[in-house]
């Protein structure tokens, strides 16, 4: 009776320890794809951030170019008010002739 007691006992210690060693090299293999998968989506934020700092750093300088254009638009608005302004004036000026020269 003891006998039989000590290797039902054994048996199920055996059955546990192999159920634990494949359940532990279940559970190793599971962690190593997890490393692999959470490396690759690691890799793949990096690179995606990387490539979200190249494109605002080209905003960057884009908004540079256009706040430069932007001033140049300004300067070529204000000679472009001058010279109608200049051509108002001459029209005044010369109103008197469209009586004497007809234009169309």
């Amino acid at each position: 009776m003891v006998l039989t007691s000590f290797l039902i006992g054994l048996t199920l210690a055996l059955a546990a320890t192999f159920v634990l060693v494949v359940r532990g090299i279940e559970l190793w293999r599971q962690a190593k794809r997890t490393g692999k998968r959470l490396t690759a989506e690691l890799e793949s934020f990096e690179e995606r951030s990387a490539r979200t700092e190249r494109l605002l750093a080209e905003a960057e300088l884009s908004s540079e170019d256009l706040e430069a254009a932007v001033a140049r638009l300004r300067v070529s608005r204000a000679r472009l008010d001058v010279l109608l302004g200049e051509i108002e004036a001459a029209r005044r000026r010369t109103r008197w002739l469209r009586v004497l020269v007809p234009l169309r």
